[in-house]
């Protein structure tokens, strides 16, 4: 039997029943006719509610130092938030002056995330990486300026001690481990019951909490300048967490389990995936990997203590946890054991690393499993479409959401996607500029982002991504050309040896790529253990000749100027997070690297290259 006529493995998904209409100007419009579920607006309403009907089951998993789980069930969690919420009353954080943190994924960070929500005080977690990996702490002291923080929360206090020390003014620190002289210690705060007056401010505190207050600040990554502040209420985020519910209804009741490394300081990780465990009742086990081949090691253990339900990471992960799935039986066994659904995101998945997944799927079960996407951002809390079709294929984004409002404007020569609801943020936080800029005269949110339809005819079978309006750029002949989705072929084209590149071209002939390979792939092809350095294995020849045939590859199925990348050249340099060449997601900034190395990219242009060929230099 062919895979493509195998079942799927059974999950109810919301069906779509899109209504759309394209006004004089030829805007289109988009929405769903299917209402959106009812649900509570404050954010915490949730944990009360599991904490009383769940007591005892699993919200948050951690290893401890002994490598043994910790369990905190949802009675503990509250019982803990309650406390600390109780603490935070009493110190400078306001809704004017938020809680900052300052950790990667913790039990702690989670806690005293849900304090501040269940007592209507703003937080903002930081990116760990302008702390631990700046030089200059530029970006650090940018957002901690912004925020201007009445307390900021760090897991470790000597790991972030230098970072602190680079901050303006003296700012009060709750630390939970390392301790320094004048932190406040993070167990003092949770050691005291909560009863009498102080347990009356809690509960009027939280009984303030409306659907406008706000949540979260989540910070942009900056590519295109310093980070924002994307403001999310308590409404913008329980909005959007019932409309991916009723999408996905498998995770109701506790029905989501997760094995989670994706940062909170994202809205993925922390909105999506703690929002979505805490909002239905599921647990989520931290793990402490990364999508390396050094970190994938670390989540492989954590999925062989939990099946999750769900399994959730960029498409990088998912390249990693491939051969793990092929060399070990009862681990894909396991792994399969209560998996409903494959969702990814940050990136596009390469359609050979889709396939793989399904014949794995396959192979385990007889029967293939949904593998989905959709487009979502900081803005949005963070999701607006999902896909839901089964056998789909890669780069499908699906349809819009339950209670969203959508629009496709046609901007030279595309359509960019603009979205009203309300899970849409209010703005930025502390810049009213920006807000003014991101929005259109009918206050639809303007992403930036262009779609197209796979059968314009039928709005249900869904759209794709088009590319990004602002990335495309002209060749010299004024033909435009879609970065996005030719970067996009290009790495797939790579099947696994290119992490990522840049499309060069502005003004220019004819397309170029800087090439950053997965070196570890790269290694992996080569198989020689005495070449011991990167550029050795990038000058050996099987490489250069794999690099070379996947640009022939992509040359082929090339239309014309617009398509077909006709030199690339291969980097192995270091980017800078200060010098604004990599965000703290780990993505790459194009127009940063064009500026910073102009040199690397006259190389690509400095002699002919043949009409119909391309060249690997």
């Amino acid at each position: 039997m062919k895979l493509k006529e195998t079942p799927f493995l059974q999950m109810s998904v919301l069906k779509t029943d899109i209504e759309k209409h394209r006004d004089k100007d030829g805007v289109i419009y988009l929405k769903s006719r299917i209402p959106l579920i009812e649900g509570p607006t404050r954010m915490t309403s949730r944990l009360l509610h599991w904490a009383e009907n769940t007591p005892d089951r699993t919200f948050l998993g951690q290893k401890g130092t002994d490598g043994q789980w910790i369990h905190l069930s949802f009675k503990e969690t509250l019982m803990q938030v309650e406390r600390i919420a109780a603490f935070l009353l009493s110190t400078q954080v306001s809704p004017d002056r938020p809680l900052a943190i300052l950790s990667e994924n913790s039990i702690e960070h989670g806690l005293i995330a849900l304090a501040c929500l269940h007592v209507g005080l703003p937080y903002s977690p930081v990116a760990p990486p302008y702390a631990l990996k700046s030089t200059d702490f530029s970006k650090l002291r940018h957002t901690i300026d912004l925020l201007n923080p009445g307390i900021i929360f760090v897991q470790n206090g000597r790991r972030y001690q230098k970072a602190i020390g680079a901050l303006k003014g003296k700012i009060p620190v709750i630390a939970v481990d390392d301790v320094l002289p004048g932190h406040i210690r993070f167990s003092e705060i949770v050691k005291d019951e909560v009863s009498g007056e102080t347990s009356l401010k809690v509960h009027e505190a939280y009984d303030r909490i409306k659907a406008e207050t706000i949540a979260k600040i989540l910070f942009t990554s900056g590519s295109t300048g310093l980070p924002k502040g994307v403001m999310a209420t308590h409404g913008n985020i329980t909005t959007n967490w019932r409309q991916i519910t009723q999408v996905f209804p498998f995770m109701e009741n506790g029905g989501l389990t997760l094995v989670d490394w994706l940062p909170w300081n994202h809205v993925f990780g922390g909105n999506h995936n703690f929002g979505l465990s805490l909002y239905n009742g599921g647990s989520l086990y931290i793990d402490e990997g990364s999508p390396t081949s050094h970190g994938m090691a670390t989540s492989i253990e954590n999925l062989h203590d939990f099946a999750p339900t769900m399994y959730c990471n960029v498409p990088k992960g998912f390249t990693e946890l491939i051969p793990y799935l092929k060399e070990d039986d009862d681990f894909r066994r396991h792994f399969f054991s209560r998996l409903k659904l494959f969702f990814y995101a940050g990136a596009g998945m390469p359609q050979h690393t889709w396939d793989t997944l399904e014949e794995l799927a396959y192979q385990t079960t007889g029967k293939r499993i949904l593998i989905s996407t959709g487009l979502g951002m900081t803005e949005a809390s963070p999701s607006c479409m999902f896909n839901v079709k089964f056998g789909s294929f890669a780069g499908m984004l699906g349809t819009p959401v339950t209670g969203l409002n959508m629009k496709l404007v046609p901007k030279d020569g595309k359509l960019e996607a603009r979205f009203r609801g309300g899970n849409i943020t209010p703005g930025y936080w502390r810049n009213p500029k920006a807000t003014e800029k991101a929005f259109d005269e009918e206050g639809y949110y303007c992403t930036g982002d262009a779609l197209r339809f796979v059968n314009p005819e039928d709005p249900n079978e869904g759209l794709i991504f088009d590319g990004r309006i602002a990335e495309d750029f002209k060749l010299d002949s004024g033909t435009w050309v879609n970065v996005g989705v030719l970067k996009s072929k290009l790495i797939s084209a790579g099947k696994g040896l290119i992490k990522d590149a840049v499309i060069t071209g502005l003004n220019r002939p004819y397309l170029g790529a800087i090439i950053f390979p997965d070196i570890a792939a790269c290694r992996a092809l080569v198989n020689n253990v005495e070449i011991r350095t990167n550029a050795g294995i990038l000058q050996h020849q099987k490489v250069r000749d794999s690099l070379t045939q996947t640009l022939f590859d992509l040359a082929n199925t090339s239309k014309g100027s617009s398509t077909l990348i006709k030199v690339a050249t291969v980097v192995t340099f270091e980017l800078s997070l200060d010098r604004g060449e990599i965000t703290d997601k780990g993505s790459i900034n194009p127009r940063k690297i064009i500026e910073n190395y102009p040199e690397i990219v006259e190389t690509i242009y400095r002699y002919p290259v043949p009409a119909q060929g391309v060249a690997l230099m």
